[in-house]
């Protein structure tokens, strides 16, 4: 369990990482070529790492970092550091470039293989989403709740995809049912954007379902814990207990999940 000044250290350095983006948005031209938007996405990284790295290392001397794409569950597993940060130095950053409103700062301490502690900031909304493991879910100092719908014409859904579709026949096949499956239950189907986003607003309340079909473990981590410790229910498409192993992710407000079909992902 963190003590209440490194979890003091860790909110303000997200903090800081977000905020600072706050006066440029809008205010640089949305990228026209490839180039242009490779650029302004690799300063965004860039920026955020600064931002982050430098505060935790000052309190978390010993915590390595760990890039996406070094990160994995395979056999290789046990090489990984005890423990480690894993970031998504801008979950959402295209739609910053895109002066779209939905950007966070991502980030997740990883012990033992497992998520302990969680933060998701929305700069614009001033809104830090955060969770310690077996500690509860928050929104700022405000205790998180999921909703209590059970009403399926009511329920607000989400569905998220990987990249990569286009060269993936079954992949897109299988994503497709799953969004047939959302579109022939629940009375509304959206894609808000970024995956931890849109996991802490299961857990908050704002919305009710959320689904992706494909393996995106790295961009689950932290909203998975913060929809987790709120009380949301973690499944598989298939409607089984999620597991690391698992290839999709659907996570309801508690007891949701049964009115969804048992293998849309599959079928």
């Amino acid at each position: 369990m963190l003590t209440s000044s490194e979890v003091a250290a860790i909110q303000a350095a997200v903090r800081t990482a977000g905020d600072q983006f706050v006066p440029a948005f809008r205010r640089q031209p949305v990228p026209q070529t490839m180039a242009e938007l490779e650029a302004q996405l690799a300063d965004i990284e860039a920026r955020c790492l600064a931002a982050l790295q430098g505060p935790l290392a000052a309190a978390f001397p010993t915590i390595p970092w760990l890039a996406a794409d070094e990160f994995f569950l395979s056999a290789e597993a046990a090489a990984l550091p005890a423990d480690y940060w894993l970031c998504d130095a801008m979950d959402g950053a295209i739609q910053y470039v895109q002066q779209l409103p939905g950007w966070t700062i991502n980030l997740v301490l990883m012990r033992q293989g497992e998520p302990v502690f969680a933060a998701i900031y929305d700069p614009l909304g001033q809104e830090l989403f955060w969770a310690q493991a077996g500690a509860g879910a928050f929104m700022n100092e405000t205790p998180l709740r999921p909703s209590t719908k059970r009403e399926p014409g009511i329920v607000v859904a989400v569905f998220e995809h990987t990249h990569g579709l286009d060269q993936d026949a079954a992949l897109r096949q299988r994503i497709s049912q799953g969004l047939d499956a959302l579109l022939g239950i629940y009375g509304v189907v959206r894609n808000y954007g970024p995956h931890g986003l849109q996991l802490a607003y299961i857990g908050a309340g704002r919305l009710d379902v959320f689904l992706q079909v494909g393996r995106d473990l790295e961009n689950w981590l932290p909203g998975l814990l913060i929809a987790r410790e709120a009380g949301a229910d973690v499944l598989t498409a298939d409607g089984q207990p999620w597991q690391w192993a698992a290839d999709s992710l659907l996570v309801t407000a508690p007891g949701l999940g049964s009115t969804f079909p048992t293998s849309p992902a599959r079928a």
